[in-house]
Formats: structure tokens, C-alpha cells, sequence
């Protein structure tokens, strides 16, 4: 009789989640509360219990998305609002069997209805400082420019996150529609946030090709690169990013969303992972794009062919390429192998 092994529970593998952005990591029932409460109009495609449909391969489906998100965070007004999207944000990580996560945050998004740059700040560290220690899970703020905005605005961000880097600041981003605005005109706010010790991780190699991750790579001297998926186009690239081991955020339902490639199995998890290319996966906007983190190794295992032992090292590598103190990241290595062993 032929014997039949069920797959092991993806949620209880131990996991890094490096790239999951503020508002988007709220959850939906907890947007239309807010949205009732402070009586903001949602569309249609904010209410309809099942994920927008995006495309943002063009500027008309980027602005469509930026819109929905700047509506989702209009609704954040309030400390007691910040505390409440961090907490959850934690215990469906914690749910999904992350034991670290990094949020990225800008702050100035949150600074009018806040009280201002220093005091958002305050407020967004004071609710990562509770939900972690409330849920168990290890979690730091990634703090990320706009490069729709001056390249000015990103350095006063920069000096921000330096200020903050003994509060649980851990890393400085550069996020937003990668085709707008050259990456070499940040390179001094990155300079600034790598002089004060904290990693680089900026978007590329998602709306645009492999050029993108090059000049994240040359100008901003990332440590870890946002999506990065448009590298597998280039094998020269892929192979650089591999001798440096420079961590891929790669989101996989978030790309096939947002138009980047038409379905799962065309996300080349396993061009960059046969070559070599370090990898984290990530939700980026779960109130948009339907699916948290455990949902993304589904994906892996469903649509790329990933089986767990692959799936283990995809696992061990987002670990790797964290943040994490060595305890922690030891800790979490160890609960890979055990998931693993069971």
C-alpha cells in the first residue's frame, strides 16, 4: 500500500518577516471599524471582504494603489489606533509562526494627526515596544524615506532613525513607485543611516528590471534589497547578489497583485533560489493583497515547487538576513531544524 506524507504546518515554522509595511499590515475588519468611527467614506474596494484588484505596472494602477493606502491610513488617527494595528499586526505574525518581524514605517505619513515628526515616532516605538513584549514576538521598525518626496526630507528621516537606533530602529528603506526619482539622489540620506549603524534596505527590482537593484546596490550600498525579484533577469546580477549575500524581500503574492507577474508560479523564487540568492519572504500589504506570511510559503510550496526542505532553508535564510540579535536568530535556527526533524 502506498504510503502518503501530509505536509508540515507551515505556521509553525519558525520565521523572519522583514518586509510588511505599516498600514497595510492592518486587518481589514479592523479598517472598517476605524472608517465607521471616524466616518471616512471607503470604496468600494476597501469594503468588499475580498482583495482589491490592483495592477500597478502603469502609473494610473501605482496612483489607484497609493490611493487605497493613503485611505486605509486616513484612518489611523490616534495613538490609541497606532497601538491597536501594531498589537494585531503582531499576534497574526505571531499566528503565522513568525518570531521576528521588522515593520517598516514612514512617519511623516502619521506625523499630522500625531503631533508631529518626534512624537509619531515616540508613539509608533512606545506600541512595537508593548506588542512585543505582550505576544512574544521579537519586533524593530524599519523607517523608510518616500522617493516621491525630496531627497532633503529623506535625510531629516535618516537622522530620525539614527536618533532612535537604541529605541528599536533597526534599518532605513526607501519606498514607493521605483520608477519615480533616481536612486543616487538618496544616497546621502543612506549614508547617513549606514554611518549611524543602521542597515540599508531599500525597494528595487519590482515595477522595474534588474537596473534597479543595481543601482540600490551601487549608490545606496544595501545590505538587503525590497523585492529584488527583477534580478533573475540578469545572471550576472543574480550572481552578485549571491557573493555578497544580500537578502531578497521577495513578496510574492504582493507581484502578482500589483501586475508584476501574472500568476504565482511565474515569481522566480526558484531562478534566485537555485542561484544562490539569499531570500526572506514577506506579506508587504496583507489589507491589500489578501494573504499574511504563512500564505507566502504556501505559495512557494503550491505554485514554485518548494518542498520543506527548501522551504526550511527559505526560513533559515529570512533569519540570516534579519536584524535579530544572535540569541534570537539562534533560537529561531534551532526551531527550524526541529520543525523540520518532526
Amino acid at each position: 500500500m502506498e504510503s502518503t506524507t501530509r505536509p508540515r504546518d507551515l505556521t509553525l515554522l519558525p520565521k523572519a518577516h522583514l518586509h510588511l509595511h505599516f498600514t497595510g499590515s492592518m486587518r481589514p475588519t479592523t479598517l472598517l471599524e476605524l472608517a465607521d468611527k471616524y466616518g471616512v467614506h471607503l470604496p468600494d474596494a476597501l469594503t468588499g471582504g475580498e482583495p482589491p484588484k490592483l495592477r500597478a505596472t502603469d502609473e494610473r494602477g501605482w496612483f489607484r494603489f497609493q490611493r487605497l493606502y493613503d485611505i486605509a491610513r486616513s484612518c489611523l488617527r490616534t495613538a490609541e489606533d497606532i497601538q491597536r494595528l501594531v498589537r494585531e499586526a503582531a499576534e497574526e505574525d505571531v499566528r503565522d509562526g513568525s518570531g521576528w518581524l521588522e515593520i517598516q514605517v514612514d512617519p511623516t505619513s502619521y506625523a499630522p494627526l500625531l503631533g508631529g515628526l518626534i512624537p509619531a515616532m515616540e508613539i509608533i516605538l512606545d506600541a512595537v515596544d508593548t506588542a512585543s513584549r505582550d505576544t512574544g514576538l521579537g519586533m524593530r521598525v524599519l523607517v523608510a524615506a518616500n522617493r516621491m518626496k525630496h531627497p532633503l526630507e529623506a535625510r531629516t528621516l535618516a537622522r530620525l532613525a539614527v536618533r532612535y537606533a537604541d529605541r528599536g530602529v533597526v534599518g532605513f528603506g526607501l519606498s514607493n513607485d521605483e520608477r519615480r526619482g533616481l536612486a543616487r539622489d538618496f544616497d546621502r540620506a543612506f549614508a547617513i543611516a549606514r554611518e549611524g549603524g543602521l542597515l540599508a534596505a531599500p525597494h528595487g527590482g519590482e515595477l522595474t528590471g534588474p537596473a534597479s537593484v543595481r543601482d540600490c546596490l551601487d549608490d545606496l550600498r544595501a545590505a538587503r534589497i525590497g523585492h529584488g525579484v527583477r534580478a533573475a533577469e540578469d545572471p550576472r546580477l543574480l550572481r552578485r547578489l549571491a557573493d555578497r549575500g544580500v537578502t531578497c524581500e521577495v513578496c510574492p503574492a504582493s507581484n502578482v497583485a500589483l501586475g508584476v507577474y501574472e500568476k504565482p508560479e511565474d515569481v522566480p523564487l526558484r531562478t534566485l533560489f537555485d542561484a544562490g540568492v539569499p531570500m526572506a519572504l514577506g506579506a508587504d500589504d496583507p489589507l491589500l493583497f489578501g494573504s499574511r506570511l504563512a500564505a507566502q510559503y504556501e505559495l512557494a510550496r503550491e505554485h514554485n515547487g518548494f518542498d520543506d526542505t527548501e522551504l526550511a532553508e527559505l526560513a533559515r535564510q529570512s533569519v540570516r538576513g534579519s536584524a535579530a540579535d544572535a540569541p534570537t536568530q539562534d533560537k529561531l535556527l534551532a526551531g527550524i531544524d526541529s520543525w523540520l526533524a518532526s
